[in-house]
This record gives C-alpha cells, sequence and structure tokens, in this order.
C-alpha cells in the first residue's frame, strides 16, 4: 500500500518558501513570481476523503515535516544521488 501523506493547503509561493527554507535555508535565492498558466493550480488542497473515509486515516505532519520524505520518494524513484548543500 502506498504512504499517505497530507500536508494540508498551501500556495505555490508558500510551497516555494518553506523547500527554501527547508533545503536551501543558507542560500541566497529570490523566489520568482511568475505569472500562471491557465492549468496550473494556484493553490494546491489534495481530496483525502477516501482516504478518512475507507482507512480512518488523518493527517498527522505539515509541509515542512513531509518535505523530507517527498525529496527521498523523488530521489529515489529518479536514482538520483542525494546532495548536500552548503
Amino acid at each position: 500500500m502506498p504512504k499517505l501523506h497530507a500536508v494540508g493547503e498551501f500556495t505555490m509561493m508558500e510551497l516555494a518558501e518553506t523547500v527554501k527554507e527547508v533545503k536551501f535555508h543558507s542560500l541566497r535565492m529570490p523566489i520568482k513570481n511568475v505569472e500562471n498558466t491557465p492549468d496550473d493550480p494556484r493553490q494546491r488542497k489534495p481530496n483525502i476523503t477516501k482516504a478518512k473515509e475507507l482507512l480512518g486515516w488523518e493527517p498527522k505532519i505539515t509541509l515542512r515535516e513531509g518535505l523530507p520524505f517527498m525529496e527521498e520518494d523523488f530521489r529515489l524513484r529518479l536514482g538520483v544521488p542525494k546532495q548536500h548543500v552548503t
């Protein structure tokens, strides 16, 4: 069974800022705000109703807590070695 994580609703800017704080906190890099294309979401809020109803599952982690898990999962799926940013 796949792991279920829910981090609540957040904007793409909040996601970018959180990734920067968690992963690249020592780097001075600005986040550039660009206009979305029509098919890009401004906010992300996954529907977890089915997981709640069928599995009795409730989210327990925040976006900040979940980012390292997401990074590790993507890295393993893509076969990308872990890099350390100083």
